[in-house]
């Protein structure tokens, strides 16, 4: 191809040109299939049947075709369900359906795996395929913890699955972990902490469990089975905030610490409203202007596919009110909080005079702190993040 001045730009430079003008762009993809559902997951997932496999990364090839290319991603996220279930041919189809689409290589490539789907032939054609980060989903150590939360697998199996991941050569590895289980007190919590602490991962992500409508939890709390204890959670938060802080992981993000270096990066591409293509079902798109989803339904995505159609729900169009707010909102989940004239910039049609009277309040009431420009939460708006959060919901309207 020629440029402006008539010198051949490679796809490199290309790349680099649409890196400019977009700096950060996500890919994700959402593998719907599960060999069961754990009790507390409210994202969409079917058991495979047949040939449904073959056909999702048949479809996902179509959506791609649909969008064009070559795309500048930064950043590529298989997520699931367990993308750890399709065996290693269809991982590393899949994997060539995405590089097919890529202007070159991402900067982070993430699979979320659960520990008993982790083989040597599965991790050897992601590593083939590109991928350079694996997170995998622990939730506990504790063998009555993990049946209290419905998961199939051991901590023998946990342990098992880390080693072949190291020993497939992968440098950056995530852990996840829950806490506010029923039944659990701090000392499970904290035994869960420094057994995966010990296993020296790059990133640790430790999630409060939460009653997902349409899961065997929240029966249970429809039930009065289990109860919610906000006081123990914050509890389990701040025990989470201080033993991985000693042990040299830096919070970033409310539920997540790294290594120097180490953080998410797909993540703070998304906390930051940039741009990111969801493909599968039930995946999120925020791209070109538009922000939406595809259906929760492995059928309907296939028909909106086949039609020509893609992000067909939820499809709201973009504007520096809503993109304000949102960009407020996540960011001051992060612990570097947000710089209110930096995003100003960005979005100048924003809320700005409705932001700052509650960026004040949230100061006058110790939520936050702000130097500058630069908002920040306490540790004690942290732990009323979502509430803090709340207040900006509407403004953009």
């Amino acid at each position: 191809m020629v440029g402006t001045m008539g010198e051949v730009l490679t796809v490199a430079a290309l790349a680099e040109q649409e890196k400019n003008r977009h700096p950060e762009l996500g890919v994700y993809v959402h593998v719907p299939f599960c060999a069961s559902t754990c009790d507390y997951c409210a994202f969409y997932q079917v058991r495979p049947e047949g040939d449904d496999l073959r056909r999702f990364i048949a479809t996902v090839r179509t959506e791609m075709d649909l969008i064009g290319g070559p795309l500048f991603a930064t950043t590529v996220f298989w997520g699931g369900g367990t993308p750890g279930l399709l065996p290693p041919a269809m991982l590393a189809e899949l994997a060539s359906a995405v590089n097919g689409r890529l202007a070159s290589a991402p900067a982070e490539w993430s699979v979320e795996m659960a520990p008993a789907t982790v083989t040597r032939e599965r991790l050897q054609a992601l590593r083939d395929g590109g991928v350079t980060r694996i997170s995998i989903g622990v939730q506990s150590l504790d063998p009555g913890l993990l049946d209290s939360l419905g998961r199939r697998h051991t901590r023998e199996q946990v342990l098992r699955a880390y080693g072949l991941v190291r020993e497939a050569g992968f440098d950056n590895v995530n852990l996840d972990l829950i806490f506010a289980i029923p039944g659990q007190d701090l000392g499970a919590w904290r035994r869960d902490l420094e057994g995966v602490v010990a296993l020296e991962p790059e990133h640790i992500s430790t999630y409060c469990l939460t009653f997902e409508e349409d899961t065997a939890l929240f029966v249970k709390l429809s039930q009065g089975r289990v109860k919610l204890d906000p006081v123990k959670e914050a509890e389990f938060y701040e025990a989470a905030r201080d033993t991985l802080g000693a042990a040299g992981f830096e919070q970033y993000e409310i539920s997540n610490f790294a290594r120097p270096g180490r953080a998410s990066r797909h993540n703070l591409n998304t906390w930051a409203m940039q741009e990111w293509l969801g493909f599968g079902p039930s995946a999120a798109s925020q791209h070109r202007g538009w922000r939406g989803s595809n259906p929760a339904d492995l059928a309907a995505w296939k028909a909106d596919i086949a039609a020509g159609r893609r992000a067909t729900r939820e499809r709201v169009a973009l504007d520096d009110g809503l993109l304000a707010v949102d960009s407020v909102v996540f960011g001051l989940r992060c612990n570097a909080g947000v710089d209110l004239a930096t995003l100003r910039a960005r979005f100048p049609g924003g809320p700005w005079s409705a932001i700052g009277v509650v960026a004040e309040h949230l100061v006058a009431d110790g939520l936050a702190t702000r130097t500058g420009a630069r908002l920040v939460l306490t540790d004690r708006g942290r732990l009323l993040a979502d509430a803090v959060g709340g207040e900006f919901i509407g403004l953009e309207r």
